[in-house]
């Protein structure tokens, strides 16, 4: 089965598939929108999207929007409940650390903020709402390649993909809510499937790697790398916003701590976010890093966990950071986010007894290893 694992939370979710050479998955997109975003290897991805679809906003994906369906407007940006949650808590979620076992099924009785024993991590998932994948594609589609210009009609995507995370920025697809894909490799590989629940169905297209910014952020051992994909006012998305980062072995990064679960319009966005992790070896030995999410007066997430390749970290509320890379162990981490704002936009609160680091990067050298380049770039 190629799905190895699945996550959902009120707004976001995740799914990572491993695709053996030539083999196919149908995913429909139901009421989220969707990146497939290589994480090692190339696809060809084959989507037909909803008829017919609307332009493109103007505003890089941050122009107001109606209130979710059902829903009356809350100033405070509290989501309308989401009945699919059959297994939701306070906050929708149980927080926590899951592994990439095997497929998704139900989450057992391990209590949040710890990593799971071995015998427990088949075991770990999040419950996955009705949407998420499964349903085949239609049959009929239409060549289009990387570059086109995006149409109502079926499309195809080649996405070169790259050897593994390290490697630099990837192409991507993004897919529309209500569409249809499948997603095959003549070679095999890993792919994430990155989504946010949302209202509008904004047209399929291709992402170039060529086109991802890329930002250092921090100084010395704070020094991290950050692949802006999917985030605000980069790519057009409805809710989603998504960013890769990348942390040189014994530094930290998602630091200082920051939250980003309550609505101040200007200051502070309300957003959901989902860690996923993979961790360079060292040798034959596999790599491990740390995370920590404190409780923020919007919540009660308390989590310090370890995590390894193939783990991830659902954070509905808190204050997240640090994420500690291991000497010798580089760090990548994918970051999902989404939430019921009016507007797509990031801003988030630095903890104000950590939030005076940034204060002395200033006029300091960037960790000289960022940033990650690809096999065949000169370094």
């Amino acid at each position: 089965m190629p799905v190895v694992s699945e996550w959902a939370m009120d707004w976001t979710r995740l799914l990572v598939l491993d695709l053996s050479p030539g083999e196919p998955y149908a995913h429909a997109c139901g009421e989220s929108e969707w990146i497939v975003l290589p994480l090692a290897g190339g696809c060809e991805v084959r989507c037909a999207e909803p008829f017919p679809s609307p332009p493109l906003p103007e505003t890089g994906g941050s122009a107001p929007r109606p209130p979710s369906r059902g829903s009356a407007p809350d100033p405070a940006g509290a989501p309308p409940p989401d009945p699919r949650a059959s297994n939701a808590g306070e906050a929708g979620v149980d927080p926590g650390v899951f592994n990439t076992g095997v497929a998704a099924r139900a989450p057992s009785a391990v209590e949040p903020g710890r990593a799971p024993r071995a015998s427990e991590r088949a075991e770990r998932h999040a419950h996955v709402p009705a949407d998420v994948g499964g349903n085949p594609a239609p049959p009929a589609f239409e060549e289009r390649g990387p570059g086109r210009r995006p149409g109502s009609g079926p499309q195809v995507f080649r996405l070169r993909g790259r050897r593994g995370v390290f490697d630099g920025p990837t192409d991507f697809a993004y897919l529309p809510r209500d569409g249809h894909a499948e997603i095959a490799s003549r070679e095999g590989g890993r792919f994430a499937l990155v989504g946010a629940r949302c209202e509008q169905s904004l047209p399929a297209r291709y992402g170039p790697a060529a086109e991802v910014p890329v930002e250092l952020r921090g100084a010395g051992h704070c020094s991290r790398q950050v692949n802006n994909f999917a985030a605000a006012g980069v790519f057009d998305c409805d809710r989603l916003i998504a960013v890769e980062v990348l942390t040189p072995g014994g530094n930290w990064s998602s630091y200082p701590p920051h939250k980003h679960d309550e609505h101040h319009p200007g200051v502070e966005s309300r957003l959901e976010e989902i860690y996923y992790y993979e961790i360079a070896p060292h040798a034959d030995t596999p790599g491990l890093g740390y995370q920590r999410v404190s409780p923020s007066p919007a919540g009660k997430t308390d989590i310090l966990t370890e995590v390894r390749t193939g783990d991830a970290v659902l954070i509905p509320d808190g204050w997240h950071g640090p994420s500690i890379a291991a000497p010798g162990h580089d760090m990548y981490y994918l970051n999902v986010m989404a939430g019921p704002g009016a507007t797509r936009e990031w801003l988030i609160r630095d903890h104000p007894d950590h939030g005076w680091i940034r204060s002395t990067w200033t006029g300091r050298d960037t960790d000289p290893r960022l940033p990650f380049h690809r096999a065949e770039d000169p370094a």
